[in-house]
């Protein structure tokens, strides 16, 4: 019987033990045990590697369809890698809506190490081109980007780099490797922050970058190891059993997220909406909208009177849970940029970022409605719909 490529990805979990067990042993060790004196053991020291570890970046691997895979200890740490990997002098082409971890990444750190950042409208491939420079090494996108969700055409972006041999990385958080495959339309390198869908779970913090080029492979393993930013054999071995539940919670999530579009964009109180699956040219790179959205208030001033309403969400920074989260970019995920490139990035008081969990979706649907009426018409004459949260 074959299995799928996914279904063989997640659930193979023998590495490194003999007995068949539904999930692989914790080595929670930080050292191993050396047969022979200066020779190259598997493992020697769990910052340089560890079996749970190697066992996690084998099925990141595999799943994005890369041949190399390092597992950090956070989306920012990986995303760090990536840039680190760079020389002093070096240019980097950024979205200019880049998460706003990234923002402080670049605009704080990073150029005290005298490496450049151009931020352009990634979405018109044209600025990408006009924005290359002699001393050009990396494009860095965002698709979709967060929290407005704008598309970059990965295959395009990828063919002008190319041609002026550079180097494109793709974050691939919102879309998981089940959504969407930049490697296959022509990145080098992809990155996640593996706390949002991968893990699922809101219960660990963790990154990745995946690659097909050993020489990009080898400079992340260097600064992996050197920089002591690898993932633990703890969360190494909970993102592995948080995996097997990926398809199942990812494409639940996706169809819930789907009625909740629907849902926004009837309401009057919603100015817009922003989801991927609207837009066909994210459709003709994956497979489809996701399950993040995003929505602007019409009177931005019920804000908070909205988030004050609901009952189902969880208000909090994050995204990709089993549970439904409501972020507010401008004073969580983008807060670091400054108030005036927020503001020209239309990153304003109203606009709200939903990760759709796995909730009953007419239940998210209802208090969404009451919160609304709550907040815009009925404000304290109606008692709050009971809540099942039903899975």
């Amino acid at each position: 019987m074959s299995l799928s490529k996914d279904t063989e990805v997640i659930f193979d979990s023998h590495r490194g033990h003999d007995y068949r067990s539904a999930n692989p042993p914790l080595y929670d060790s930080s050292t191993f045990h050396q047969k022979v004196l200066g020779g190259n053991p598997e493992y020697d020291y769990a910052r340089s590697g560890n079996p749970n570890r190697q066992l996690l970046e084998e099925k990141l691997a595999k799943l994005e369809g890369g041949d190399y895979a390092f597992a950090y200890a956070s989306g920012i740490a990986a995303i760090s890698a990536v840039l680190l990997s760079l020389n002093s002098g070096d240019h980097v082409i950024l979205p200019d809506d880049v998460y706003g971890g990234t923002f402080r990444l670049t605009e704080q750190i990073l150029t005290r190490f005298n490496i450049q950042f151009s931020t352009v409208d990634t979405t018109h491939t044209d600025e990408i081109r006009n924005a290359i420079q002699s001393n050009t090494k990396l494009v860095y996108l965002e698709t979709p980007s967060n929290p407005k969700f704008k598309v970059t055409d990965i295959r395009e972006a990828s063919k002008i780099a190319h041609d002026h041999n550079l180097i494109v990385a793709v974050d691939n958080t919102f879309m998981t490797p089940l959504g969407q495959s930049p490697l296959e339309l022509g990145a080098d390198i992809v990155v996640h922050s593996a706390t949002k869908f991968l893990g699922g779970h809101s219960d660990i913090i963790a990154g990745a970058a995946i690659t097909n080029n050993k020489e990009i492979a080898d400079s992340l393993y260097l600064l992996q190891n050197g920089t002591g930013t690898a993932l633990s054999a703890q969360d190494s071995w909970t993102l592995v059993k948080h995996l097997k539940t990926l398809p199942v919670r990812f494409n639940q999530s996706v169809r819930n997220a789907e009625k909740l579009v629907d849902f926004f964009q009837s309401r009057d109180e919603i100015a817009e909406v922003y989801y991927p699956g609207l837009n066909d040219k994210h459709l003709a790179q994956a497979k489809h909208g996701g399950a993040v959205l995003g929505f602007r208030l019409k009177d931005e001033t019920k804000a908070q009177a909205l988030v004050d309403a609901l009952t189902l969400p969880l208000v909090s920074v994050s995204l990709g849970g089993v549970e439904t989260i409501l972020s507010h970019p401008a004073t969580m995920s983008h807060a670091a940029v400054p108030k005036e490139v927020r503001e020209a990035r239309q990153i304003t008081f109203g606009l709200f970022r939903l990760s759709v969990g796995l909730e009953d979706p007419n239940e998210l649907i209802a208090d969404f409605n009451y919160a609304f009426k709550e907040a815009f018409h009925e404000s304290n004459s109606r008692q709050a719909p009971e809540q099942h949260s039903s899975w």
